[in-house]
């Protein structure tokens, strides 16, 4: 599978269904669930954004840029924007439906 289209298709539904529901919260039709849905949508559009602009400022401190970069002990300059850098998200869970079964996550990674 190409990651890449993968990912950009993820991303292209995730902000057409944020769009849906933001449209029909401002017509006053959104059932309570679907505004869950839209602030879980919001969280995740928010931190695609924060590592984007991670990768944004990597970039430019690859080139010599002034950039912010938190200094930390652990990753000494670390550029760092919350929720934004990957190296710093906790391993992958695999969460199983119940003890004993196969990996039932639907992703091909």
């Amino acid at each position: 599978m190409n990651k890449p289209i993968y990912y950009s298709t993820i991303g292209k539904v995730t902000l057409e269904k944020l769009r849906s529901i933001t449209s029909k919260m401002r017509d006053d039709t959104a059932t309570a669930e679907e505004r869950q849905f839209c602030l879980l949508l919001q969280e995740i559009v928010a931190l695609a954004n924060n590592r984007l602009s991670v990768a944004l400022n990597e970039s430019e401190f690859s080139k010599g840029e002034a950039v912010w970069v938190e200094r930390t002990a652990a990753h000494y300059p670390h550029i760092r924007l919350h929720g934004g850098a990957l190296e710093d998200d906790p391993n992958p869970v695999n969460v199983r439906a119940k003890a004993g079964d196969s990996d039932r996550s639907g992703s091909p990674f």
